[in-house]
C-alpha cells in the first residue's frame, strides 16, 4: 500500500485487505479540471455474513468535486478499502458516512495529496457494532493542505475504533485533525493521532484535537495524540484532548427556553456534532449532513 507514494499503513492489515478484496475492485476517476456543484453520492449496501471492497480514488490535477461514500445495511462484515491520489491543485471535500444497522467494519483509507491540493476528510460514524478504523494521509509535495474530521455518535455497547496518520513530508505543508466523539450507554470509543513530520519539510504546519462529550457513566472515551517531528524549522506543532459530561447549565437554560429535558439533551449533542460536521465541506454538502443525521441517527439513551 506504499507504491505510488501512498503513506504505508500496517502490513498485515494492508495485506489481507489486498488480498481480500481482488475480485472487488472499483476506480473512481475524476478527469483533471473535472468541477461539480453538487456532491457525488456513492452508496454502499452491504449484505450478508461477510464482503469488501477496494475503492480506488484517481482525482485530477485542478478539479474540484465533494465526495460522499455511504456505508448501509445489515452485512455482519464489511471491509472498506480506500486508496487513491489527489491530483496537483485539486480540491477535495471528501467524507464518509458509516451508518450499517449491525455488524463489524474494517475500514482502511492510504491517500496520497499532491501538490498545492487541498483535501477535507470527514468521518460521520454511529451504526455498525465495532468499528476499526485505520486513516493514513501523505503530502509528499509543497503546498499541500488537508483537513481531517470526525463527527461520532457511539450508543448502546458499541466500540469505535479510528487510527489517523498525517506525513508531513514536504515543506509548506499543512493539516489539522478536529475529532469529536459523544458516547453514550456503556460504549467506547478511541481516537489515535499521529502527526509525522519528516526532516526537511520546512514551515509545516501541524496540529490535532480531540474533544470527547459522554453521556453516561458508563460510557467511555480514549484520545491518544501524539506528535513525531524531525523538523526544526516549522510553523507549529501541537496537540490536545479534553473529556467532560454535558454540561447541566446549558441544559437548565435549554428547559427555560420550553425544551423538555430530553430535547436539550439531544439539542446538545447535536451542536456538539454539528462543530466538526459543518467543517466538512460546502453549505450543500452541510445541509445533506444534517438532514441525513436528523434522519439516520439514534440519538443514545444516556
Amino acid at each position: 500500500m506504499s507504491v505510488s507514494g501512498l503513506p504505508e499503513g500496517d502490513v498485515v492489515t494492508g495485506s489481507f485487505m489486498q488480498a481480500a478484496s481482488a475480485r472487488s475492485q472499483w476506480i473512481l476517476r475524476i478527469e483533471p479540471g473535472f468541477s461539480s456543484q453538487d456532491p457525488v453520492i456513492l452508496d454502499i449496501d452491504v449484505k450478508g455474513s461477510s464482503s469488501i471492497l477496494h475503492l480506488s480514488l484517481d482525482v485530477g490535477r485542478l478539479s474540484e468535486l465533494e465526495l460522499i461514500t455511504r456505508v448501509r445495511g445489515s452485512g455482519k462484515w464489511f471491509g472498506l478499502l480506500r486508496t487513491g491520489e489527489i491530483g496537483a491543485g485539486a480540491v477535495l471535500n471528501d467524507v464518509v458516512v458509516c451508518l450499517q444497522d449491525e455488524g463489524t467494519l474494517l475500514r482502511v483509507d492510504s491517500i496520497a495529496i499532491g501538490r498545492d491540493a487541498q483535501v477535507r476528510a470527514g468521518t460521520v460514524s454511529s451504526g455498525s457494532e465495532r468499528t476499526k478504523a485505520d486513516l493514513r494521509y501523505r503530502m509528499g509535495e509543497t503546498g499541500g493542505n488537508l483537513r481531517v474530521l470526525g463527527s461520532i455518535l457511539s450508543v448502546d455497547s458499541m466500540h469505535i475504533d479510528h487510527h489517523v496518520e498525517i506525513h508531513h513530508d514536504a515543506p509548506e505543508t499543512f493539516s489539522r485533525l478536529t475529532w469529536n466523539s459523544a458516547c453514550g450507554g456503556d460504549s467506547r470509543t478511541v481516537g489515535t493521532g499521529m502527526l509525522r513530520v519528516a526532516d526537511g519539510s520546512r514551515g509545516a504546519d501541524a496540529a490535532q484535537i480531540f474533544h470527547n462529550l459522554l453521556l453516561s457513566a458508563d460510557a467511555e472515551a480514549d484520545s491518544i495524540p501524539e506528535l513525531e517531528v524531525l523538523e526544526h524549522e516549522v510553523v507549529g506543532c501541537g496537540h490536545g484532548t479534553a473529556n467532560g459530561p454535558i454540561d447541566e447549565d446549558q441544559v437548565f437554560y435549554l428547559e427555560s427556553r420550553g425544551f423538555d429535558p430530553s430535547e436539550a439533551r439531544s439539542a446538545l449533542i447535536a451542536a456538539f456534532l454539528n462543530s466538526t460536521l459543518s467543517e466538512m465541506g460546502s453549505d450543500s454538502l452541510h445541509g445533506w449532513l444534517v438532514g441525513l443525521l436528523n434522519s439516520e441517527l439514534r440519538t443514545p439513551d444516556a
